[in-house]
């Protein structure tokens, strides 16, 4: 019975590894502000009924003219940049959690005819309201 507890938590931690490294990767960054191509994905979270769907961005630091949000067919793209912040210039950076740099993030949305109702950054977040036409 020990043998199949120590398998379970193995393979418990296993997974929570390659969890945390998918969210690594997707929140990978460069400090490199020549850099053009996105680097990084914001974190989304969707909610949706038979009426409208509510998509909401991770966005800390980004402001609304450095954002370009374009409706799809089948997605909404979202793209934009979150500059290095003045204050981390002036010193050595001692940790770099947050992502810097030019992001993309592209959502795919359910099927049906969409148009974009409202746009709202907010707290450090951007939502969009999406009416469904059809």
């Amino acid at each position: 019975m020990q043998h199949q507890a120590t398998m379970t938590w193995m393979l418990t931690e296993a997974i929570e590894q390659l969890q945390r490294a998918d969210r690594l990767q997707r929140q990978f960054f460069r400090t490199d502000q020549s850099n053009t191509l996105p680097c990084w994905e914001p974190a989304v979270d969707i909610a949706a009924n038979q009426q409208e769907l509510c998509i909401v961005l991770a966005l800390p630091g980004v402001a609304l003219e450095r954002l370009d949000v374009s409706l799809e067919d089948s997605a909404i793209l979202v793209r934009g940049e979150r500059p290095l912040g003045s204050g981390l210039l002036e010193g050595e950076i001692l940790r770099l959690e947050i992502p810097y740099g030019p992001f993309e993030r592209r959502i795919p949305l359910p099927y049906g005819i969409y148009r974009l109702a409202e746009m709202q950054l907010e707290h450090g977040c951007l939502r969009l309201h999406l009416e469904r036409l059809t």
